[in-house]
């Protein structure tokens, strides 16, 4: 908890930091909208203004982030889905960070949380640690016992590569997760198929060029007719997976920007920021992480297990 502190002090200076230049703006504004003694006031208030908001909004935002993530339930509607598929769940965690400030106990409360759930599979979607396996095997063990009908799927983050994904690939597969490299596996759901696919992370080929994200390559040989659900760590990943056929693509990454403004700059980078959306035939839901990045704050942006739950299109949700 010391490092996280000391963590925090950092997002403290960062959005004192944020907070200043905004009043910079505003100052300026009244300069040429206000009264000279208009303005003098406003000086005063603003400076207050920071020297409280910036206190209050960290140690409301450490809470946030250090929270166990809430659950957050969200139907996905899919045309032509099986009955037998109807109502099938998907328990989504992303980028958890396990590092300097996420430790074991934290990974302890996010798996007991997810195996409450008793979802048909689990999907990790990337960026699960900040660091080698020889610091953080210790903290990442508890994954081990995460539960479901069908077992749990694991896709690389660009935070693996950092911290050396070929041996953070031997390790989830030594935790019990499918590790899916540019792959599919097709699940047998009382008698009805998914296709379950999942790709590298887009930033993978400057690290492995043997390991270039590619949607399409997952997908070969996927049985005709079977919905086709991909595992993807960056949204941006939809713009090539919506034309190999994918029903659902599900992502992490962006954090939804984890506080203000940096969920305004998201959009730069990511088609989506959070949430479900559509591209073409394709559904995009983004996680915006079980964890958190870099200082433990996150405001106005909650970190999330999400519950995928598959609907047939028009069908009436039970």
């Amino acid at each position: 908890m010391g490092s996280a502190a000391a963590l925090a002090g950092g997002g403290l200076f960062l959005l004192a930091l944020v907070l200043t230049a905004a009043r910079d703006l505003s100052l300026l504004v009244s300069a040429l909208a206000l009264s000279a003694e208009a303005d003098e006031s406003w000086i005063r208030i603003s400076a207050i203004g920071v020297m409280a908001l910036a206190p209050a909004i960290t140690l409301v935002g450490f809470f946030m982030a250090r929270r166990v993530a809430p659950v957050v339930t969200v139907e996905v509607p899919l045309a032509n889905l099986a009955r037998e598929l109807e109502g099938f769940t998907i328990a989504q965690i992303s980028d958890i960070h396990v590092g300097a400030t996420i430790k074991r106990d934290f990974v302890e409360a996010i798996v007991d949380r997810v195996n409450g759930l008793q979802a048909d599979m689990v999907a990790i979607t990337g960026d699960v640690v900040d660091g080698g396996v020889p610091d953080l095997a210790r903290h990442t063990e508890p994954l081990a016992r995460l539960a479901s009908r069908h077992g749990t799927y694991f896709v690389t983050g660009n935070h693996e590569y950092y911290s050396g994904a070929d041996e953070w690939i031997v390790e989830l597969r030594r935790l019990g997760a499918r590790v899916l490299i540019n792959e599919h596996v097709v699940l047998d759901h009382d008698g009805a198929s998914l296709t379950v696919a999942g790709v590298t992370d887009w930033s993978a080929h400057h690290f492995d060029p043997s390991q270039r994200s590619d949607p399409r390559a997952a997908a070969l040989g996927a049985p005709e007719g079977a919905p086709k659900l991909l595992l993807a760590h960056q949204p941006r990943s939809a713009f090539l997976a919506e034309p190999a056929g994918y029903q659902l693509q599900l992502s992490g990454h962006t954090h939804g920007g984890q506080f203000w403004p940096w969920n305004l700059l998201v959009r730069l980078q990511q088609p989506f920021t959070a949430g479900l959306n559509r591209l073409g035939r394709m559904w995009v839901y983004t996680s915006r992480g079980t964890g958190y990045w870099g200082p433990p704050m996150r405001f106005g942006v909650p970190s999330e297990i999400t519950l995928i739950r598959l609907v047939g299109a028009g069908r009436t949700s039970q």
